[in-house]
């Protein structure tokens, strides 16, 4: 069986997040998501989450697509996969030739894990939902 793994904050759940998770899924048997604790994203993207990480791991969990969803609390993916053993690492595109994530790549390769960049849906994001929130408008 063929495990992979993803983390995100999952914040405000939209069609994006959807869309990655299906495709997650997609290059996997077993999908083992991260939500990212709200102490991590605070410290990552100084941002802290409307839903609480309680709700997203409920969220997580009723999606389709996900087998088993889990606190992330460290963005070590080496760390994470000594503790998860996972054969695939799947991350958005915007990661794609960064410093920390050629880093990853090449670590993990050296374990046998292959790494999947997979595209976000263009024209959602929590960010735009944010700005629609915070001026009152509806999607």
């Amino acid at each position: 069986m063929k495990i992979g793994y993803t983390t995100g904050i999952f914040d405000l759940f939209h069609k994006g997040h959807v869309n990655f998770l299906k495709a997650a899924k997609s290059f996997c048997d077993f999908l083992i998501v991260g939500a990212t604790t709200d102490e991590l994203s605070e410290q990552e993207k100084k941002q802290t989450p409307i839903i609480n990480l309680e709700d997203r791991i409920a969220v997580l969990s009723a999606c389709k697509y996900v087998d088993l969803a889990i606190p992330h609390n460290n963005s070590d993916k080496i760390r994470a996969w000594n503790k998860i053993k996972f054969d695939v690492l799947i991350i958005g595109d915007d990661w794609y030739d960064s410093e920390s994530y050629n880093m990853f790549e090449k670590q993990l390769k050296e374990k046998g894990v292959k790494v999947i960049y997979v595209p976000y849906t263009k024209g959602v994001s929590v960010t735009i939902l944010r700005e629609r929130i915070s001026q009152g408008k509806g999607s």
